[in-house]
């Protein structure tokens, strides 16, 4: 399939939703006009993709990412360990980077979640101030490198930027980054001193400047709980403007009964939950060689009370993670084996839960809705999770945006030779080689 990337569309056709229909999909203007049988629709064949059956889902996102660490891993060779060394590794690294040396690896990154189907990103930007002695251009060389990157991706997928300013970060670093157009202030305060002080600290330059929040919250196996304070705290702030908490790993090693009372804060508050599994299970569990627990939030009682859970891949060959693909999927299939979570839950969290906790507009099959799309190569939903098939269509704002087409050759088996005393079944005769299909 070649084509001229990104291609105005207007007519999706052949397309197999996971529920068994086979659809055509109108769109105007970016947005779902219209969902018909299979064969009923047309438009003129310049803006037409004919997905040839391929199984078509709502396009993922990716509510917590951080672009301006990934694919660092190589770079900073990093000993594996648990989160205390990864931010250790990622301190002394951070200390000569240039803005342009992130933005190419931000912009790297994205390239690559853009064309397995994510076409919507939250990502986190540190608040380069060191321990606190940093300039104020030292600081902000993360976020000069991804509003960049913001800029130049425009129109193919949406980024978000989320401050995340460590408690040595003084307040004039995370306004300076603020400044330059970053959309919501975010930070660790379960990693301070004072967790609650940190914590209120950045609630209040939130408050001050009307923004939204994105918190890293208690990410570990045990120590501080923050998430419940977070929640009360933003509980009855306004409502135009979107609060949620990634990892929250803690959540999940609580007693049943300090864990309802948290997800209660939570569920009041109307707090988006982000699990990041690839990234917990790789930082958590270090300490514990036997029995090693799980690093993941309380997945099943969130859902089951109603709170609004997404997921994402968090880092990706960085030292906080060395491995990743940049794939949805890939997420969704960890739900699945680590979070006992059913393929269609999982795949929920990371397209419509993800979008729904980073505010986005609903997207996917629907009249009205963002035509924001994956087609793969794939015949229901469970097979796209577990085999995460390489060939896909992207589509994003309307627009054809990835093509990724795989062409598989596989050589005949070759039947084992008979020896004295083998029976051959009546029904069947000895065969010869077949020869090996060519490319």
């Amino acid at each position: 399939m070649s084509a001229t990337l990104p291609r105005p569309l207007a007519l999706l056709r052949h397309g197999l939703l996971p529920d068994g229909r086979r659809v055509d999909i109108a769109i105007e203007g970016g947005t779902v006009s219209e969902v018909a049988p299979a064969g009923t629709l047309t438009a003129d064949a310049e803006a037409t993709l004919d997905l040839e059956g391929r199984l078509l889902l709502t396009a993922p996102a990716e509510p917590h990412a951080h672009l301006d660490k990934a694919l660092s891993f190589d770079r900073i060779r990093p000993p594996l360990g648990d989160l205390g060394s990864a931010i250790g590794a990622w301190i002394a690294h951070a200390a000569d980077m240039t803005v342009d040396d992130i933005a190419d690896r931000a912009r790297t990154q994205a390239l690559a979640m853009l064309a397995t189907g994510t076409t919507a990103v939250r990502t986190h930007v540190d608040v380069l101030s060191g321990d606190g002695t940093a300039t104020t251009d030292q600081a902000t060389r993360g976020a000069r490198a991804l509003v960049r990157v913001r800029r130049e991706l425009a129109g193919l997928m949406d980024i978000e930027l989320v401050a995340l300013a460590g408690h040595r970060a003084p307040d004039a670093h995370v306004e300076a980054v603020l400044d330059l157009g970053v959309d919501l202030v975010g930070g660790a305060p379960h990693l301070a001193d004072d967790p609650d002080a940190d914590l209120d600290r950045l609630l209040a330059i939130a408050a001050r400047r009307g923004l939204g929040v994105d918190m890293h919250a208690d990410e570990s196996l045990d120590g501080p709980v923050t998430l419940d304070r977070y929640a009360r705290t933003v509980r009855d702030w306004p409502r135009d403007r979107q609060y949620s908490a990634g990892h929250c790993v803690r959540l999940g090693t609580l007693s049943p009964q300090r864990r309802a009372a948290v997800i209660e804060d939570v569920l009041a508050a109307d707090l988006g939950v982000i699990t990041l599994p690839i990234t917990n299970l790789y930082l958590q569990g270090w300490q514990h060689p036997v029995s090693t627990p799980r690093g993941l939030t309380a997945l099943r009682a969130l859902l089951d009370a109603g709170v609004r859970v997404a997921a994402g891949a968090d880092n990706v060959r960085d030292p906080f993670n060395p491995v990743g693909r940049s794939d949805a999927l890939e997420t969704a299939s960890l739900l699945v084996t680590a979070g006992h979570l059913t393929p269609e839950e999982a795949y929920r969290l990371v397209s419509d839960g993800a979008r729904s906790v980073m505010g986005l507009p609903p997207a996917g099959a629907v009249p009205g809705a963002r035509a924001e799309f994956l087609a793969i190569a794939a015949s229901s939903l469970i097979e796209a999770v577990a085999e995460a098939p390489a060939d896909r269509l992207v589509v994003a704002h309307g627009r054809l945006v990835a093509v990724t087409e795989v062409h598989r050759s596989v050589a005949a088996p070759t039947p084992a030779p008979t020896t004295p005393g083998d029976t051959v079944p009546a029904d069947t005769t000895p065969a010869t080689a077949t020869p090996a299909p060519t490319a």
